[in-house]
């Protein structure tokens, strides 16, 4: 039997992106993030989540996509600190979706003939909607999202 997989859907600008779901904590409606003076251009701030202070990144910038619009359904997804050193830490959505269950033969590996620096960040390519053409739905893009959080430790300098 293949192996499944559960993801978590979510959205940013008019692309699907899923991460693993052991490493989400939770989700929570966006609220007041408290910006930090001299931070870099992908944290957006911090904020007081029930008495813990949690370091709130904009996944757009980290990723390098264009920050266009402010999404109405805005969400932060709330790591387990044990993904991400020990840090409370939470990534801005402009949507999730649902968590959906997906087989190995659903994932397409990313090729490094493009571009290695993308493909290190992504796990792969979900096929989802199955072998039904009519349905339409768009290709989900896997993110490794422990390894673009120690990509922005790598890159701050303290």
């Amino acid at each position: 039997m293949a192996n499944t997989i559960d993801v978590v859907e979510f959205q940013l600008g008019a692309e699907h992106y899923a991460l693993d779901i052991q490493i989400a904590r939770e989700i929570v409606e966006m609220m007041p993030i408290t910006p930090l003076p001299r931070a870099p251009h992908y944290l957006a701030g911090i904020i007081n989540l029930r008495g813990e202070i949690t370091n709130i990144i904009n996944l757009k910038n980290l990723l390098g996509l264009a920050d266009s619009r402010i999404a109405e359904n805005q969400k932060i997804v709330v790591l387990i600190p044990e993904a991400t050193g020990g840090a409370n830490v939470g990534i801005i959505v402009d949507d999730v979706h649902s968590v959906i269950q997906i087989q190995d033969k659903d994932v397409e590996k990313m090729s490094d003939g493009i571009s290695s620096n993308i493909g290190s960040f992504v796990k792969g390519i979900i096929k989802s909607g199955g072998d039904d053409a009519e349905k339409g739905r768009s290709l989900v893009i896997w993110v490794d999202i422990l390894k673009v959080i120690s990509s922005v430790d790598g890159h701050q300098d303290t």
